[in-house]
């Protein structure tokens, strides 16, 4: 603030503060950083992702000590880090046990965000930046998945690089880079290794810092959705803040408190838990020449999973009839502009012949892809008047579940050996995904909305 009189620091911490904006990053982040005094417990998800993120690179640290990159000495280096190297098996069962917990509190910081719109104007850069964290989570676990060179480890990465060679033009090329051979290899292993010991990890802890940069200058949201630097004091205090240390410092260790007992309790108790964490295939040596029965990846990547195995070629079609009933709505009944209206009913129409000029696999990638890459324009798909899901009407809370459902069920299916019937659940999943975001700029705005109140809405507990 202009005029605000500077509090100079004095001794060591002066020393430092004259070198180094110690004093004034711990303000501008902590001390005086006003976070909405009616945050709830979807807020602990953040800081429990910045925990465990810091679990496995410490944890990862101590296992690069005795891992060795190599195809004939992989597995067995994790089994010496099992047996034999003191206290090796709880650094190995916290890393990976530390993976799916990752995902775990992600995909619930995720849901918090899309219950919340805390993708909205102004956080659209916030949002994007997790999104791309998100990403790098899945390219840094895919690629740590391979590194013990079990069963699973090896086809798993086997099938999964070779579906990008079902890219048109440059897919075998692109396939042949990525594993670096004709085959899944020593080759493959050294490269993913270097990718997830140092590079994936680089440019994660970037996206990391420039999250937390974003969403401090912009503010955090709440749950009522209202921006509370629009109402301040004569100090220039938003009236519905508090200091995030120590009110939310007390409230995270709190989470954490909860968060690590659960995290022990699995660690000590089920680190496979049932083979979903640690799949029973992975504690026998790669063997290129003996297919396990049924590969399948980890459970965190399994709803992307069935929507790639969902589609075949009958399902392109019911693709490509679909894109022509939108142009053909969007044409005859939307308020578009006609510019606009008709770019996207041509881009439909070329999306319907294009699914059956390429085979299906192609199209069972792109979808893959896409449903991660479309979460990057939920800003500007959601044309909802309110933010919050508190003030909307109560059948989108419905839309919101339904969702969160069928992403669980997809995520099952994904784990199952195929079968007819659950193809054809995974296909109507896939819609129903496909459809909530696809369809959002058209039901986010229907219904009759709550007003917001001006002031966070809060009772002390």
């Amino acid at each position: 603030m202009a005029g605000e009189k500077k509090v100079e620091t004095t001794g060591l911490l002066g020393w430092v503060d004259a070198r180094f904006p110690a004093t004034s990053t711990w303000k501008a982040h902590l001390s005086e950083y006003y976070a909405p005094k009616n945050f709830n417990f979807w807020y602990i998800f953040g800081s429990l992702a910045l925990l465990v993120l810091v679990i496995q690179i410490v944890t990862g640290i101590f296992l690069v000590m005795h891992y060795k990159p190599d195809a004939e000495r992989a597995f067995q280096s994790v089994e010496y880090i099992m047996r034999e190297v003191p206290w090796g098996w709880l650094v190995r069962y916290m890393h990976s046990t530390g993976a799916s917990m990752f995902f775990v509190v992600v995909y619930l910081h995720m849901a918090r965000g899309l219950m919340y719109g805390s993708y909205r104007k102004p956080r659209e850069l916030v949002w994007i930046f997790g999104v791309a964290i998100f990403l790098c989570l899945m390219a840094e676990a895919f690629m740590g998945y391979l590194l013990p060179w079990g069963q699973m480890s090896y086809w798993g990465a086997q099938v999964i690089v070779n579906l990008f060679a079902a890219i048109p033009f440059v897919g075998p090329d692109l396939a042949l880079l990525i594993r670096g051979d004709y085959v899944v290899s020593d080759a493959t292993l050294n490269r993913f290794f270097s990718f997830h010991v140092i590079a994936v990890p680089l440019v994660l802890l970037g996206l990391v810092v420039a999250h937390i940069v974003a969403l401090h200058e912009v503010g955090s949201l709440n749950p009522d959705g209202v921006e509370i630097k629009e109402k301040k004091d004569a100090l220039g205090r938003p009236l519905d803040g508090i200091p995030f240390h120590p009110y939310y410092t007390v409230h995270d260790i709190f989470g954490v408190s909860i968060f690590l007992m659960i995290f022990s309790a699995i660690l000590f108790f089920a680190p496979e838990m049932g083979g979903y964490f640690l799949e029973y295939n992975n504690f026998i040596p790669a063997d290129s020449l003996k297919t396990p029965p049924h590969i399948a990846p980890v459970w965190y990547f399994t709803p992307f999973y069935s929507m790639l195995r969902a589609t075949t070629d009958v399902f392109t079609w019911v693709l490509a009839a679909s894109a022509v009933l939108g142009a053909i709505y969007i044409g005859l009944r939307t308020r578009f502009a006609p510019k606009i209206r008709l770019g996207i009913v041509l881009a439909l129409l070329v999306v319907a012949v294009l699914l059956r000029v390429f085979d299906a696999k192609f199209w069972g990638v792109v979808i893959m892809g896409g449903t991660v890459v479309i979460l990057f324009f939920l800003p500007w798909l959601d044309h909802s008047p309110v933010k919050s899901i508190r003030y909307r009407p109560t059948w989108h809370k419905a839309v919101y579940l339904v969702f969160a459902i069928n992403f669980l069920i997809l995520g099952y299916l994904g784990v199952q050996p195929p079968s007819d019937v659950g193809n054809l659940v995974s296909q109507i999943g896939t819609m129903l995904y496909l459809a909530f975001f696809l369809l959002m700029p058209l039901w986010s705005r229907v219904g009759t909305f709550k007003p917001v109140p001006d002031r966070v809405t809060f009772s002390a507990h």
